[in-house]
């Protein structure tokens, strides 16, 4: 039935495929299911094997386990001491191979991180569908296991995330209070706008079959994305947040990192507007001191939230 190489005419051709004649009838009750096949094939987050590792840096393979039964690939990279950890998260098809730009910096800097792959991405276990919620539990999962090394400080952990991996940091954030620090590349404002971006671009209309595509999202993740908008988990983030946001970002506009600002925490929450696109965090070499300094002053033990 699914020909065509994209889901959108998929889902076109199935009411011309029933209603070519009576005696097709009967195939009108397969419609849901077909529809629903089409949306996860849509959505399904490419897997892309790390084709790179961290060469040059000390690190060594991790296993995370996670929410249902399933184990998360990750490169631990111990900074020695008892130093801040740093977990570093993804975007939507990416893996840890596409943040190792920040690897060097950040491990040279003195902090040890756990790059890690979400579920579903890269070489960590499959699961039955990858959604901003099940990033942050994977994030949450990396946390607990980096406070568990005798390397690492358990005061002082922080995040980085990248576009839904950003949305996911603020997410466990917004549950993790002894959280220090999280810097969000590319975040979004609210998934539903994002979504509804994607929509337009695929020329997909909203009503009635982009508002379908997105109720049905809701249900299959469980969770209504009004409560998992980063415009609203922020809010709820008690340690410093540092939003870096490419000003020639083109998938999510920089509109998106001013409403997030606006909606922190006063005195919480910085916005680095960077050169650059979605993809690439801008000038690392140029716009790294302004991280790092971020990062120095979040993990001080001057500012422990109170």
């Amino acid at each position: 039935m699914f020909r065509s190489g994209r889901w959108w005419d998929d889902i076109a051709g199935v009411p011309a495929l029933a209603l070519s004649s009576l005696w097709a009838l009967p195939l009108l009750g397969l419609l849901p299911w077909a529809l629903h096949r089409a949306i996860r094939r849509g959505l399904a987050a490419p897997r892309i094997a790390s084709a790179q590792r961290p060469d040059g840096l000390p690190w060594q393979p991790a296993k995370v386990p996670t929410r249902n039964g399933k184990q998360l690939h990750g490169w631990f990279i111990p900074a020695g001491g008892h130093a801040p950890a740093i977990v570093v998260m993804h975007g939507w098809g990416g893996n840890s191979a596409t943040m190792l730009p920040l690897a060097e910096p950040l491990h040279r800097a003195g902090h040890t991180l756990l790059m890690i792959d979400a579920r579903c991405h890269g070489d960590s276990d499959g699961d039955s569908f990858a959604s901003l919620p099940r990033f942050a539990e994977d994030i949450e999962a990396a946390l607990d296991w980096l406070a568990g090394q005798p390397e690492v400080d358990p005061a002082r952990l922080g995040v980085i995330g990248h576009s839904v991996g950003a949305g996911a940091a603020l997410l466990a954030a917004s549950r993790q209070p002894l959280l220090r620090a999280v810097v969000s590349l590319a975040a979004f404002a609210h998934p539903a706008t994002m979504m509804r971006r994607w929509l337009a671009a695929k020329g997909i209309p909203y009503w009635p079959l982009g508002a379908y595509i997105l109720a049905y999202v809701q249900r299959v993740i469980g969770h209504r994305f009004d409560a998992i908008a980063p415009v609203h988990t922020i809010a709820r983030v008690a340690c410093p947040v540092l939003l870096v946001h490419g000003l020639e970002d083109d998938t999510v506009p920089l509109a998106d990192a001013e409403t997030l600002l606006a909606a922190g925490r006063a005195g919480q929450v910085r916005l680095l507007a960077v050169p650059g696109s979605h993809d690439d965090y801008g000038d690392i070499d140029r716009n790294l001191p302004a991280v790092m300094d971020f990062l120095a002053a979040a993990f001080s033990d001057l500012s422990v939230a109170t």
